[in-house]
């Protein structure tokens, strides 16, 4: 979990010019990730395209869709790596109200796995980037107006 907190944290900071973030958006600063429920064991590398795009969410200052969930290991170069539980992430996603889920395209397969009803009432974008994880979780940029 630390280690994929770290990625997430390295990959944004070296691609903040890309993702809208202002220079300065990390002088002193400190970030720490808190994952609740610290007594109950989790398997840090599934979380973290969710780390990085909550970091982007709050140094670009563009919001998460309230619609979206998403799931898979990302390395220091963007790379969207598989995990496992799917089926069981997707159920859970969906018991949340959630329409959108983004895996990672190495795990498209697994989705035969996933209930008829629960595929049918979701829909699914696989990435292969974190580039493309962030094109379909955050919400766009908005212009300043015109003065």
């Amino acid at each position: 979990m630390k280690e994929s907190a770290q990625i997430a944290l390295s990959y944004v900071r070296s691609h903040a010019g890309e993702l809208g973030i202002e220079p300065t958006a990390f002088e002193d600063r400190t970030f720490h990730v808190h994952v609740p429920a610290g007594a109950i064991p989790k398997d840090g590398p599934s979380a973290g395209v969710t780390m990085v795009t909550a970091l982007a969410s709050l140094l670009s200052e563009r919001p998460v869709r309230h619609t979206v969930g998403m799931t898979g290991e990302v390395t220091l170069q963007g790379r969207v790596l598989p995990i496992g539980g799917v089926k069981q992430k997707v159920i859970a996603a969906h018991a949340a109200g959630l329409t959108d889920v983004v895996l990672p395209e190495r795990n498209r397969g697994d989705l035969d796995e996933v209930p008829a009803e629960v595929r049918e009432a979701m829909n699914f974008h696989f990435a292969m980037t974190i580039d493309e994880v962030l094109g379909e979780t955050l919400e766009p940029a908005t212009v300043p107006a015109a003065a």
